[in-house]
């Protein structure tokens, strides 16, 4: 039976985002990915706040940039054409405050900053290129609050499209402490595109196995320096391969985010899902549930790099997140830096 635990700059939004009643304090945050543009717009609600409106979309943006070291003209436009849906909501809520980011892709790509000015230029939106670690910090301001109870150091991990962050944190206290922190540039589009592609049952596994070496690689650095002895280590994660892996767990007939957000899942589960998924062609992949053909052909590369991480951080069970970076710069709006 599954368990569950419930639990830079800002910007003021442009002034014709205001709508007609600018005392309904609406909050805003968007965060654009190598894959995804996700946009969450709030209004506070007790401790918390309340979802008014929601957008996401998988656009791609990383789409051939560890060949060519550019967004592509199609990726670019994909992305563009979801910002203007983000804008459009933005003008029709009350957003008194927003914040809107983006990352890996932006960061490596040679026309990151022509892109950033089109995206303005074409849609009112800002996006800010966050560094790694900021990147890093939102993500555990934004899903800590899932960590199990317990004692020593707790791991949180998000894997992204080009990149994957790993923090180490402490959760004695009312807020977490930081005590380590790494980005791979390995994510589910980086590692596919670089060394993904196999034909045939050994092909896939050939794939596969290069996939495992180069995160662990990757890794080696941050793994050689967490500790060793921790009696029942904790781990969350916050990205599109674990919520989807926890949907095909539960066998879910559609995506369903109450069900996943705050669940926890065996660790060997995940193991098992990821291998056979692994072993899959990309037609069977897309036939499943929670896949489909938008994420057939990523998802075995956030399959090894979730293998990865359950190598260097031994846990017996995964909590898993459907919260994240629009979380944590929210809650830094409302509330103030936290850490």
């Amino acid at each position: 039976m599954p368990h569950r635990r419930d639990v830079s700059p800002v910007r003021p939004a442009p002034k014709e985002a205001r709508g007609r009643w600018p005392e309904a304090r609406h909050y805003a945050a968007l965060d654009l990915g190598t894959n995804n543009c996700r946009l969450l717009i709030v209004r506070p609600q007790g401790s918390g706040f309340a979802v008014v409106d929601a957008f996401s979309r998988i656009v791609r943006l990383g789409e051939g940039l560890a060949s060519s070291g550019r967004l592509s003209d199609a990726a670019i436009d994909r992305t563009v054409a979801a910002l203007k849906i983000c804008a459009d909501k933005l003008r029709r809520r009350n957003v008194a405050l927003s914040r809107a980011v983006a990352t890996e892709a932006c960061r490596r790509a040679a026309n990151g900053a022509d892109f950033i000015a089109r995206a303005y230029d074409e849609t009112g939106i800002h996006l800010d290129i966050i560094t790694a670690e900021e990147e890093a910090r939102l993500a555990v301001l934004g899903c800590h609050a899932l960590i199990e109870p317990g004692e020593g150091p707790a791991l949180i991990f998000d894997i992204g499209g080009g990149s994957t962050e790993l923090v180490l944190i402490d959760t004695r206290g009312p807020n977490p402490v930081v005590l380590d922190w790494h980005s791979a540039p390995w994510g589910v589009v980086s590692l596919t595109e670089s060394l993904g592609h196999g034909e045939g049952e050994d092909g896939r596994a050939a794939a596969y196995a290069r996939m495992r070496a180069a995160v662990t690689e990757s890794f080696a650095g941050f793994a050689s320096r967490l500790p060793r002895s921790v009696e029942r280590p904790r781990l969350l994660g916050t990205s599109g391969t674990v919520t989807t892996l926890a949907s095909v767990h539960l066998q879910l007939s559609h995506y369903d985010r109450a069900a996943i957000d705050g669940l926890i899942v065996p660790a060997a589960s995940m193991r098992k899902i990821s291998s056979d998924l692994s072993r899959m062609s990309l037609a069977e992949r897309a036939t499943l549930p929670c896949i489909g053909t938008e994420r057939a052909d990523l998802v075995v590369a956030g399959c090894a790099i979730l293998e990865t991480i359950l190598d260097l951080w031994p846990a017996e069970r995964l909590g898993v997140a459907d919260r994240g970076i629009r979380e944590g710069i929210l809650r830094r709006l409302m509330n103030g830096p936290v850490f």
